[in-house]
């Protein structure tokens, strides 16, 4: 058996549209001006147990949560030039807090492959020291003091970051 979260990002650049489907706690986050302009919401049935698509085999259908598609959130957002668009795995988000992700995406000089390839790599960098720190107080942390859990430190886990610029539309 196994199991995912899913996010969805699309972007009609002709009509500066962005289409979104999230099903779980990978999200994304809208930049503009270097101000978070919206965030997904995540979607769990309980503390750290996210909403997710599963194929379980028949003997434990029963046990294993397993989420519908059409239970994922759909948004769509009017985008302009120079938005950012991040999209992550929990990884990230429970790694580190919206500050840092845009202290980093401060770092982005333009639209270019180079630029987004280094500002990704360097957010996915950060999120996997701080995943493994035992002193910080990371965003998981936080929640799961929220939740009646003493813990501290990162959260290991997969930390997959895609970056996007909303360009101009070539015709």
């Amino acid at each position: 058996t196994g199991s995912s979260t899913a996010c969805l990002v699309i972007l009609d650049r002709q009509k500066r549209c962005l289409y979104t489907a999230n099903l779980g706690d990978s999200g994304f986050l809208i930049v503009r001006d270097g101000k978070i302009i919206h965030r997904s919401d995540e979607q769990q049935h309980y503390f750290n147990t996210p909403f997710q698509l599963a194929i379980a085999p028949p003997e434990a259908r029963d046990s294993i949560l397993n989420d519908s598609p059409e239970t994922a959130e759909g948004s769509t957002f009017n985008v302009e030039v120079g938005d950012i668009i991040l999209t992550a795995t929990d990884g990230l988000f429970d790694n580190m807090p919206d500050y840092m992700i845009l202290q980093q995406l401060r770092q982005l000089k333009d639209s270019s492959y180079q630029s987004l390839k280094n500002t990704v790599k360097s957010i996915a960098k950060q999120a996997q020291q701080l995943a493994y720190d035992p002193n910080y107080m990371s965003p998981f942390a936080q929640h799961a003091c929220e939740n009646g859990l003493n813990v501290q430190g990162g959260k290991p886990d997969d930390i997959t970051v895609l970056l996007s610029v909303v360009t101009e539309s070539e015709e």
